[in-house]
């Protein structure tokens, strides 16, 4: 790759700041706004430069980015940077929105003349920093030569879904990818929790499904959290999948599907927020099972 782009990223949380990072590192000129300034400030040891404000940070850029908490933060941080807006500029919107909000997300690209790209990534805070998330897309075929550098840049793999981004193809493979997910994480949670209670080591339950259709790299990673106490700094935050997890039961019930173990799911992620593991690995979501005053 030759071209180097200026490139807007709005939203420097774990997966912003390591997008924003990787950009910067690989020659590109970024520049990155967050809310609280504080999180954004360590990127300038990469060569990104911290704006002050949303519109400081989009002007003139060939890409904005943005990797905020949902799409109504998405909406109101590009509103904030619309003066400044430029017709023909790629919006690379990778927060995961749900699908209620893309329709007013890609009608402010229209109202704005930019170029909406529905793209958010599947994958955590390591991935992120390896520049190995995959990265889920839909947009013009005529445009993506404008994005492909920086999707080439953050991820090992871009799947495309479509052509027109306000059919939130690509949100609709995420929220589908992302409820797996959330699965896997809960069942993990409460075979630990169960193990516990029944006085059953987990190592016997680990041997038991090895090598089987069972086992699955994913149980252990995150059994290995809790077990090793390693929630801290999280690959994906308890508060975060709460937030997902009810999109995707809200999706659900839009598209006249119930979904029950995402809703249990979302329910135990805000009780472990609730008793204080709001900002910890969403593997926290196992001390649901259990009283606070448990001392689990």
């Amino acid at each position: 790759m030759t071209d180097k782009l200026t490139v807007s990223v709005l939203g420097t949380g774990i997966m912003g700041a390591a997008m924003a990072r990787n950009l910067a590192r690989a020659g590109h000129s970024v520049r990155v706004w967050n809310r609280t300034r504080a999180k954004a400030e360590p990127l300038t040891a990469d060569g990104a430069t911290v704006a002050a404000t949303p519109a400081e940070a989009v002007r003139d850029a060939d890409v904005v980015l943005t990797m905020l908490y949902d799409g109504d933060a998405a909406l109101a941080v590009m509103r904030d940077a619309a003066p400044a807006l430029r017709s023909g500029t790629a919006w690379v919107q990778s927060t995961t929105a749900g699908l209620e909000s893309v329709p007013a997300l890609a009608a402010f690209a229209r109202e704005y003349g930019l170029v909406f790209f529905d793209a958010p990534v599947l994958g955590t805070r390591q991935p992120a920093e390896a520049g190995q998330l995959t990265v889920l897309a839909a947009g013009p075929v005529e445009e993506r030569p404008k994005v492909v550098p920086v999707f080439d840049v953050v991820g090992a793999r871009t799947v495309w879904t479509g052509e027109d981004g306000a059919e939130a193809g690509a949100t609709r493979l995420k929220l589908v990818a992302n409820s797996w997910v959330l699965a896997a994480t809960a069942a993990t949670g409460e075979a630990l929790a169960l193990s516990k209670a029944l006085s059953v080591d987990p190592q016997r339950f680990f041997e038991l499904i090895a090598g089987g259709p069972l086992d699955m790299g994913y149980l252990h990673a995150k059994a290995d959290l809790v077990l090793e106490g390693r929630l801290t700094p999280p690959q994906f935050a308890v508060a975060t999948a709460a937030k997902d997890a009810r999109l995707i039961v809200a999706a659900g019930e839009a598209n006249g599907v119930r979904l029950d173990v995402a809703a249990a799911s979302a329910a135990r992620l805000e009780r472990a927020a609730a008793q204080g593991h709001a900002d910890e690995d969403m593997a926290a979501a196992y001390f649901a099972s259990f009283d606070e005053q448990s001392g689990h």
